[in-house]
């Protein structure tokens, strides 16, 4: 005999408990940001800094309405903050010693301030990279003579080398790049091989090599995307030490050559005036310190959502 119960429409009383997946790495990271007021702040600066690089002539229409190389100097000579012309034109921020507007030259400086530090990061990460990861892999003759590179040009002063740079090559903005970019390579390859020689023993890189996988394969599928975590930390750090770089060479007279607006040139030309016109140093000068300040602060946190280690060691 059959019941007349329908056996489909039977629950089970004892229900497995549904699955719950914990937060993601990203949104750790992103509640860890919130908690950091700083680090917060600074990365609400440094969005409102890559606006003003990408849209320079949008924000200086708005904020100004004055041209950042139009030379005035019959009725804007070194005028102070708030100065308003005949025509109505307002100075926020003065104007320099050829009647430009500081506030229209802060603006269209950052564009080269951040052109010149990303691609420096970019182009200096992707040499000592590929150089830490092939003395790492390697090892033997091939990562001594890369250690030696290393060690010859760590003992290079790094302006002297950058200056000399400049001067042979001509002042422009790309080899301000390539002056940079020459020298501060050494850290990401002294990284990358110390971590490639701990990566390389893991058991899916040596299960890779028992399956006869290439070394190209072996090195940009398994190892990069391990060590990738500690080169951009390294280029979150150093991109502000580039544009402290970059305005060192420009107030020396060897980056980026004029009118092309620059925070160290706007510092090196108002050097003269400190006395007389303040305003047309200090207002370049304070960005660019907020500016690194806030690139540091942001690859702090950076470098604690990416290596979990050393946040547990600074707390």
């Amino acid at each position: 005999m059959t019941s007349g119960l329908n056996t489909s429409t039977i629950k089970n009383p004892i229900e497995e408990p549904e699955e719950r997946r914990g937060p993601t790495n990203s949104q750790l990271a992103w509640e860890d940001l919130k908690k950091r007021p700083p680090a917060m702040i600074s990365l609400i600066f440094l969005i409102i800094i890559c606006l003003w690089a990408i849209f320079p002539s949008f924000f200086t229409a708005i904020f100004t309405g004055n041209d950042a190389f139009e030379i005035n100097l019959r009725c804007c000579y070194l005028k102070p903050p708030g100065f308003t012309d005949v025509n109505g034109n307002y100075y926020l921020l003065g104007t320099d010693q050829q009647g430009r507007d500081v506030l229209s030259r802060v603006i269209w400086g950052s564009r080269v301030s951040l052109i010149v530090g990303i691609a420096a990061v970019f182009l200096s990460g992707c040499i000592g990279v590929t150089l830490g990861m092939v003395a790492g892999y390697f090892g033997g003759i091939v990562d001594t003579i890369i250690s030696r590179i290393i060690d010859s040009a760590l003992a290079i002063p790094f302006i002297l080398l950058a200056l000399s740079m400049v001067a042979i090559l001509g002042p422009s903005l790309q080899n301000v790049i390539l002056a940079i970019a020459v020298r501060t390579w050494i850290v990401y390859a002294r990284v990358i091989r110390g971590t490639v020689l701990s990566v390389k023993e893991n058991e899916f890189v040596v299960g890779a090599k028992a399956v006869g996988s290439r070394t190209n394969r072996i090195m940009f599928r398994h190892i990069l995307p391990n060590v990738l975590s500690p080169a951009i930390v390294i280029g979150t750090l150093y991109l502000g030490r580039m544009i402290i770089i970059e305005s060192a060479l420009s107030f020396l007279g060897v980056g980026v050559p004029p009118p092309t607006p620059t925070w160290g040139g706007m510092l090196a030309h108002g050097r003269e005036f400190l006395d007389t016109a303040w305003w047309i140093a200090f207002f370049p000068g304070v960005v660019l310190m907020i500016t690194v300040l806030s690139v540091n602060l942001l690859g702090d946190w950076l470098r604690d959502a990416l290596d979990p280690k050393m946040k547990r060691l600074t707390d």
